[in-house]
């Protein structure tokens, strides 16, 4: 028996000890802390090379217990992220909120310190992670990161399966510079909108451009939503109380708006239902038991993904109109609502009725997402865009007049 040992078989009752194991190659430190329920004396070990590090893995071991807390050895932040995105969403979209979520640490969380052990993960070891995306990421993206991290760890610290949330520590570094949002002007929306005529997509897209409704609003419009007629002095106008969000609620309370359509809206609307009657007896189909104005062909709700690659084809054809220069793969959908804002804010509308129009909380709100695409002009909605497309719309009218004379 070596002198170490001599030395802890010595120690006093309830006192820790350290000495070298020459199986096992490493220096043990056997932590008393006192009895079990059952009477069995509870005296863990931990290892480690050195004493230093055995010292510090005792007392962290003592931490543990002063709190309650018992991380598990294996415990990773992969396991950590995956119970957070499992039990911590509960009641949350699955498409939406979870599947961001999801994607977002599945591609730049997991795959870098995913392994590491919570228990033994630093703010260091954060740190560095963060700087490393930093240089494909941009800065919101690296907040959104972090929250993730934060949340996860912060889940897991009230299942007692982490001692201390050490990304609370670190701070979301600045990342490359964001995508900026985009507006078309009017000559590249008469572009799109011409465009988009032959599409299934063209009545959503009309409705998107000229009342400013955001994608996620459009999705799961239902007819009963939308009034087409004028009755007991009300216009035509669209009820926008849902979105694609769990149980349907709008981004905002604002958000929930009832706002008036525009003469062309309604009028592509009014054909978009013959069309959609027509094409569904051909089908042999009933109609769509959501009442969705807008689905796919089997009658199914549109998705994000599909909208999104069918909208950059029609800004493909929008291209190659001269004089309209449009790179399709730098749009996205809710760049129509940004152009709704640029073209009334153009046409002198003020911004206290763009913010209404929009569904925003308030005028900040509006200055806040839309500077770029507001004009310092403080001077109705569907009345405006009436004014901004009637000219291209009797352009339309004189071609098919003309192509009508031509026939007879």
């Amino acid at each position: 028996m070596t002198e170490t040992q001599k030395r802890a078989q010595r120690a006093g009752h309830g006192a820790d000890t350290i000495y070298w194991d020459p199986v096992k190659k490493s220096y043990v430190g056997a932590v008393s802390l006192g009895y079990a329920p059952n009477g069995k004396r509870r005296r863990p070990k931990v290892y480690g090379k050195t004493k230093t590090e055995v010292r510090n893995k005792i007392r962290d071991l003592k931490k543990e217990m002063q709190t309650g807390v018992k991380a598990p050895a294996n415990y990773t932040v992969a396991d950590a992220v995956n119970d957070w995105l499992e039990r911590g969403l509960k009641g949350r979209d699955e498409k939406g909120t979870i599947g961001k979520n999801r994607s977002i640490a599945n591609k730049h969380l997991i795959p870098f310190i995913g392994k590491a052990k919570l228990k033994e993960l630093s703010a260091d070891d954060v740190d560095d992670w963060l700087d490393g995306r930093a240089e494909f990421l941009a800065t919101r993206s690296l907040r959104d990161l972090l929250a993730i991290l934060r949340r996860s760890i912060a889940h897991a610290q009230r299942r007692d399966k982490a001692a201390r949330n050490v990304a609370l520590l670190v701070t979301a570094p600045e990342g490359r510079p964001g995508r900026p949002s985009k507006a078309l002007n009017l000559e590249q929306a008469k572009a799109v909108l011409a465009a988009a005529r032959p599409s299934r997509l063209y009545a959503y897209l009309v409705l998107s451009l000229l009342s400013g409704v955001r994608t996620e609003e459009a999705r799961p419009l239902t007819w009963d939503h939308v009034f087409l007629e004028t009755k007991d002095g009300i216009p035509p106008h669209v009820a926008v109380w849902r979105s694609v969000r769990k149980h349907g609620e709008t981004k905002t309370r604002k958000s929930r708006r009832t706002i008036a359509l525009p003469k062309q809206v309604v009028e592509v609307l009014e054909e978009h239902m013959r069309w959609q009657k027509q094409e569904r007896a051909s089908r042999g189909m009933e109609w769509s038991p959501t009442g969705r104005v807008f689905t796919t062909r089997s009658g199914e709700p549109l998705d994000a993904a599909n909208v999104r690659r069918d909208f950059r084809a029609i800004l493909a054809r929008a291209a190659k109109v001269p004089g309209v220069d449009l790179k399709p793969h730098e749009w996205t959908p809710r760049e129509l609502r940004h152009s709704f804002v640029s073209l009334l804010s153009d046409h002198g509308i003020p911004l206290e009725t763009i913010a209404l129009l929009v569904g925003h909380s308030s005028q900040a709100t509006t200055e806040a997402v839309y500077r770029k695409q507001l004009r310092p002009v403080i001077t109705k909605g569907a009345e405006a865009m009436d004014d901004i497309f009637a000219e291209d719309q009797e352009g339309q009218d004189a071609e098919g007049e003309e192509e009508g004379d031509a026939v007879a």
